[in-house]
């Protein structure tokens, strides 16, 4: 993987980890709220800073590399917004898989993109066995 651009207009890169710890830093005690099916989700950008490293430190542990592709299927909640942080701040690519498609077009743009590892929302895990089998 290259090295991020150094440019002339700033002193640091501009990639997701920095948006998250400025966040983090700037605002840590706001609230990131995402309405899931049994109500709303309160957490601070501190906690979901927190959460991001964690679960970067469980891809890891799951075997999970620079370059490798890594999956979501998904709703937008908490859970998908810290693998859209916590994925690429890990060296890995996010491949958001779109859970209204079709199963096998779902399958298709999964091994299209090279997707090793797919995190599946509990609620959606009889609709990605059908994407299983295709």
């Amino acid at each position: 993987m290259a090295p991020p651009l150094q440019g002339l207009m700033q002193r640091h890169p501009l990639d997701v980890g920095m948006v998250l710890r400025r966040a983090a830093t700037v605002h840590g005690q706001k609230q990131v709220i995402s309405v899931e099916p049994g109500g709303a989700h309160h957490q601070t950008w501190a906690d979901t800073a927190d959460r991001v490293g964690r679960l970067g430190n469980a891809l890891r542990s799951l075997g999970v590399n620079p370059g490798d592709r890594v999956g979501s299927f998904a709703w937008n909640t908490h859970r998908h917004l810290e693998l859209y942080y916590a994925v690429p701040m890990s060296g890995a690519v996010l491949t958001t898989l779109n859970i209204r498609l079709h199963p096998s077009d779902v399958a298709w743009v999964a091994n299209h993109a090279g997707t090793e590892i797919v995190f599946v929302d509990a609620g959606l895990t009889e609709t990605f066995a059908a994407v299983r089998r295709d």
